[in-house]
């Protein structure tokens, strides 16, 4: 009577292992169907909201799209309209470029818009037309759309387009927060002002305005050296080095000290 060999599985085994295999397959299947239902369910509660949520959201990207395109088409004709009125200008057309920038200038809220009220006040200001210059750099200081340099920038020179008939208090009061160290137009601005305090007599605060400007490096040398200046005539020092000071002025040492002898045996 032949042997079983050891490595051969029994009937018993065989069958057990057919049976496990068929329950596993059964399970499976029963998962996918179960699966397949609640997706179903899950469908048709949901599916119509969904696709609706779908549709909106690429509904609302091809809006973004387009209306991105239209922003970018804008720009590109706002900044071909200032720089064929610059163009203008700078050949000395005045009235040309002035009128190449009304329709622009009657929008709101762009900084192309607002760019060119600037640029139509600065040729009514060349013109000689001061009211309407005036009138435009106040429209554009009371923007509250505009950007906060381009607000400042036309309250600056609304002031100093009407300086002279001003009132002091009134010079300190529009310019006084941009006299401020660190600000953009600190040099400019603080100069307005520190005159209007002379015209009030305080040369106190006349004569530290200007130092500060004297000393701020990133004010142009003109508006320094004429800080300097004036500080100098209301007695205080505006000079914190003199070897960087006279290098600057192409001024040799010796020849400063010199000078400055025979001044003193004269």
């Amino acid at each position: 009577m032949a042997l079983t060999p050891k490595n051969e599985l029994s009937r018993e085994e065989k069958r057990a292992k057919q049976e496990s295999a068929q329950q596993e397959a059964l399970l499976r299947e029963v998962d996918d169907a179960v699966r397949q239902s609640d997706a179903q369910a899950f469908l048709d509660r949901w599916g119509k909201p969904l696709l609706g949520l779908i549709i909106l959201a690429l509904v609302a990207f091809a809006g973004y799209l387009y209306w991105d395109s239209r922003q970018e088409a804008a720009m590109e004709r706002d900044s071909e309209t200032l720089v064929g009125a610059l163009d203008q200008i700078q050949a000395g057309n005045l009235d040309s470029g002035y009128d190449r920038l009304e329709e622009l200038a009657a929008g709101e809220g762009s900084g192309a818009a607002v760019a060119a009220k600037l640029m139509r006040a600065g040729i009514a200001e060349q013109r000689g037309d001061t009211d309407e210059a005036s009138a435009l750099f106040k429209q554009i200081a009371a923007d509250d759309g505009a950007a906060p340099a381009m607000r400042d920038l036309a309250r600056l020179r609304d002031v100093a387009l009407n300086y002279d008939a001003m009132d002091s208090a009134d010079i300190v009061a529009a310019l006084k927060p941009l006299a401020t160290p660190g600000k953009p137009y600190f040099a400019s601005a603080g100069e307005l002002v520190a005159h209007a305090y002379l015209d009030q007599d305080k040369r106190a605060e006349a004569g530290a305005l200007f130092a500060q400007i004297a000393k701020d490096q990133t004010a142009p040398e003109s508006v320094r050296s004429r800080a300097r200046q004036m500080a100098g005539v209301l007695g205080v020092d505006a000079i914190e080095d003199v070897e960087a000071l006279l290098a600057e002025q192409g001024v040799e040492r010796e020849s400063a000290v010199g000078e400055d002898a025979a001044v003193a045996t004269e």
